[in-house]
């Protein structure tokens, strides 16, 4: 039996620093938990003479990934080190080398993460990602393990904490979107370019490794329908309020026997729903099961130590493995086939918000473009415009499908112009 177990450790960024904080101020109780010390051996850094806030020893330090990669004492790989192509090579090689990976890493899970995990199958490893996802919440192990016995229908996430955060300073204290964002930036929840962010690539890319585990398919980002912030318009927050709604950047995927949907978008959520009151820089996954029904969970969605705790926690789950010699033993093929649901055969209802010229015959030719379309009106109503002649209509919608939606659209061209549109969901259904 073991009685060390070594970690090599690829990073001392914000979430690296975290991690291993966490492993040395944590040495007694991890030992407790494993019966055996937990220690970082190698650390990948860019640059050695770098002051640095740990209180690692300065000779564990390298600038070379090979000598971590290549070295056979370690016995786990913790990447936190980001990018892409780089991480997806580390990951690999220590794969290939025996060696049991912790990755913290979104983009490349949700690029190639079945790749990988298909690698460390077959090379009976084990591979962790708990903190690819919604930073401190444990998502990944509730859907791996807590909900294992239950099918999963359906996940909504705010899964994003800048966009939430923005959102949350433009409805509460009425920011406009470049002072909300500019805030965000200030407080670090921002990168200087924020454009996977607001454009909602981040959020797609978890929604991608949420779906695949929780519908034991293979998910794709390209089937991840993805709108973002900026198509966000002044008085949209307001109108959202007025109508009983709160705006949030949501990431969304159900399956049923037609097949599955994912999303991410600024949509309008019914006040009524648990996820409409999560503010600020908070994520929560709003998960319901056949047999569990409604469940969520609810965390600081990143930051180094709610990120590096669930590093941990899988550096934790890694080392048990190890002791009891039975790393790679849990297999990550898909189950089910593939299969994406087509436009037609996604339904929710719908917020139009239109200007028009304030003349005869304008709502009847609104109308029947609806009624050519089979779309059903739930509600119609005109607010003031800023210009004289002119009006601004707001429709909403009964279930239609997301084809019905964009025909619409696409026919309104000539008779009115599309201030602005959103899916409407978390209405209670009869």
């Amino acid at each position: 039996m073991k009685n060390e177990i070594s970690i090599g450790l690829l990073g001392l960024g914000t979430v690296g620093t975290g991690v291993a904080k966490i492993l040395q101020q944590h040495q007694q109780d991890l030992h407790h938990k494993l019966g055996v010390p937990v220690t970082i051996k190698k650390v990948l850094v860019r640059n050695h003479n770098k002051e640095r806030l740990s209180s690692l020893d300065p000779n564990v330090f390298t600038t070379d990934i090979q000598e971590i990669l290549n070295d056979s004492s370690l016995d786990i790989i913790v990447e936190v080190m980001g990018g892409i192509d780089g991480a997806k090579k580390a990951i690999e090689e220590a794969l290939k080398s025996g060696k049991q990976v912790v990755t913290a890493n979104k983009d490349v899970m949700a690029e190639y993460g079945h790749e990988l995990l298909k690698l460390a199958d077959a090379e009976k490893c084990d591979l962790f990602y708990e903190a690819s996802v919604a930073g401190g919440i444990p998502i990944i192990r509730t859907l791996e393990d807590g909900l294992a016995s239950d099918r999963i229908s359906s996940l909504m996430g705010i899964v994003n904490g800048t966009t939430n955060f923005i959102l949350t300073k433009m409805k509460k204290e009425k920011m406009s979107y470049e002072d909300a964002l500019a805030e965000a930036t200030k407080l670090g929840y921002a990168e200087a370019d924020p454009s996977s962010d607001v454009d909602g690539v981040d959020a797609a890319r978890k929604m991608v490794i949420l779906s695949s585990l929780a519908y034991s398919t293979e998910v794709h980002l390209d089937d991840v329908l993805v709108r973002g912030m900026k198509e966000i318009q002044d008085g949209d927050l307001e109108m959202a309020e007025k109508f009983g709604y709160t705006m949030k950047m949501v990431g969304s995927s159900k399956k049923d026997e037609e097949g599955i949907e994912v999303s991410v978008e600024p949509i309008f959520l019914a006040n009524s729903h648990p996820l409409a009151s999560v503010n600020n820089e908070f994520n929560a996954v709003y998960i319901y099961g056949d047999a569990v029904g409604e469940t969520m969970l609810y965390g600081p969605g990143a930051g180094s130590l709610p990120t590096a705790t669930s590093v941990v926690s899988d550096i934790i789950a890694a080392c048990r493995n190890l002791l009891m010699e039975v790393n790679g033993k849990r297999m990550h093929s898909a189950q089910h086939e593939r299969v994406i649901k087509p436009e037609n055969s996604r339904y929710s209802k719908y917020f139009h918000r239109l200007l028009v010229n304030d003349e005869v015959g304008v709502l009847s030719k609104l109308t029947s473009i609806y009624s050519k379309n089979s779309a059903s009106l739930q509600s119609v109503i005109q607010n003031p415009a800023g210009q004289e002649g002119q009006a601004e209509l707001i429709l909403l919608t009964h279930q239609i499908s997301r084809q019905q939606h964009l025909d619409v659209l696409k026919d309104l061209e000539g008779t009115a112009s599309v201030i602005s549109h959103y899916r409407i969901e978390g209405e209670e259904t009869a």
